[in-house]
């Protein structure tokens, strides 16, 4: 018997309101000013008045943010 070895993608995960909030420390006002600015992932709309962010866009987002200076005093 033939066995094809193909890898099917993962399906994308969405996040809604609280996980994304407690994913990135940011409330809602902050993240929709960000995502404004072209500095946050961008909702999807989900249905009716529902959004939600793809988790794998967000952990980029969070990768990729400017780490703070440790050795810096206020």
């Amino acid at each position: 018997m033939n066995q094809i070895n193909q890898t099917q993608p993962l399906a994308e995960r969405m996040i809604r309101e609280a996980e994304c909030r407690q994913l990135t420390g940011l409330c809602r006002t902050t993240r929709y000013m960000m995502e404004k600015d072209g500095k946050f992932p961008l909702r999807r709309k989900l249905g009716g008045r529902s959004v939600g962010w793809l988790l794998s866009e967000i952990s980029f987002w969070q990768i990729n943010q400017p780490k703070a200076d440790s050795n810096q005093t206020a």
